[in-house]
């Protein structure tokens, strides 16, 4: 028997594929997390999900069929910046039609070049916006052109947009006037328990509320450069600086990157998910986002469920409501992140207690299906 509402119907399981993402389980980024959190909960609420990882992220750690309820599709990308997203894009976009999914999930503005012929195929589409990614600085003048027809493509073409701010619906308003079928759903957090132990800090030969956390990837915006130069500025505060991260693709600015880090005498941790991530969350002093862009950024939710004390720039995705105006500094201003770091250095030490309510992946997922529904019955 199908549910039905309004005298519309949709079937007792809904198929969905997913691409845009790199894949999941344990492969790190923002979107993957996300991905990682919102789909075992989807298939466990009557939704049959696939997601179609890119290839060359798949190695023999992460190679499996499934995870946690979701199906797993490896298709072929090229590990190349430029034509990585579009190619495995446009390839699970064909698979997708073939298994005749009643949903096509794009996450991200650049696969959403792909919604056109998504449509034209007859699938229903869902594009989640994380953010107009083509003001991200790694990208040059041409990628940053199809990103934004991405942008385009996505408004014109998908049945249903999730945004995952409200910055991002508004944006989407103001630019090209879509209005209709816009929910702004935001990214979720996991509260995390208290580590047991703390190993993982002694291999790196930190101590608890001993040293400034930074997490991210090693690209431009990230804006970690200055972070390691206005650290350094400070002169001897007793606080080391970690940097947990690295690049996807080595290039000029990921290795100058690790140059100054090591001049500088910053702890790289590389990229960590588990428990080691856990451990470095619970014992840092201090969190530090120095983007210049993100999307609602998962990174700092996961250190504000530690209750971590955080230090951010002010772009408006980081104008979280549980943040107060001592928490950010002016981006991009070395000045202004060296003040803001010495003056948060200098107050003891505080737990903070932060209301993520809005950010529960639970609740998250529900409303994702309910715009699965709205899609199917459009």
């Amino acid at each position: 028997m199908n549910h039905h509402s309004n005298g519309k119907h949709w079937p007792n399981v809904i198929t969905v594929g997913v691409t845009g993402t790199r894949g999941i389980p344990a492969i790190p980024g923002g979107v993957e997390t996300h991905c990682q959190q919102l789909y075992p909960r989807l298939a466990s609420k009557c939704c049959r999900v696939t997601v179609f990882r890119r290839s060359c992220y798949v190695t023999n750690d992460n190679r499996r069929p499934d995870f946690e309820g979701v199906s797993l599709v490896d298709i072929y990308a090229p590990r190349r910046k430029s034509i990585e997203a579009i190619t495995h894009t446009t390839l699970a976009t064909l698979k997708a039609w073939r298994m005749g999914v009643d949903i096509l999930h794009i996450h991200t503005v650049g696969p959403s070049l792909l919604a056109p012929l998504a449509r034209l195929l007859g699938l229903k589409v869902v594009c989640t916006n994380h953010g107009p990614d083509y003001q991200r600085a790694k990208w040059g003048w041409a990628a940053r052109q199809c990103i934004h027809l991405g942008e385009w493509c996505q408004v014109k073409c998908a049945h249903h947009i999730i945004a995952i701010s409200q910055n991002i619906a508004e944006d989407l308003r103001r630019n090209y006037g879509r209005t209709h079928g816009v929910t702004v759903i935001p990214n979720g957090v996991e509260r995390m328990a208290v580590p047991q132990r703390m190993d993982f800090l002694s291999s790196l030969n930190l101590t608890p509320g001993g040293y400034v956390l930074a997490m991210a990837r090693f690209v431009p915006e990230k804006r970690i450069h200055l972070l390691i130069e206005a650290f350094s500025r400070l002169g001897d505060t007793g606080v080391k600086l970690a940097i947990a991260g690295d690049a996807d693709h080595d290039d000029d600015y990921s290795r100058s990157l690790k140059q100054q880090a090591r001049l500088a005498g910053v702890t790289l941790t590389g990229y960590v998910q588990g428990n080691p991530l856990n451990q470095l969350l619970h014992g840092a002093r201090l969190f530090v986002l120095p983007s210049s862009h993100e999307g609602l950024p998962i990174a700092l939710l996961e250190a504000m469920s530690c209750q971590v004390d955080v230090l951010v720039s002010d772009i408006p995705a980081n104008r979280l409501p549980q943040l107060d105006t001592t928490d950010f500094f002016v981006t991009d201003s070395i000045d202004d992140l060296t003040e803001a770091l010495r003056r948060k250095l200098s107050a003891p030490a505080a737990e903070r207690v932060y209301d993520l309510s809005p950010y529960n992946w639970d609740t998250i997922a529900q409303r994702t299906l309910e715009v699965y529904r709205q899609t199917l019955e459009s």
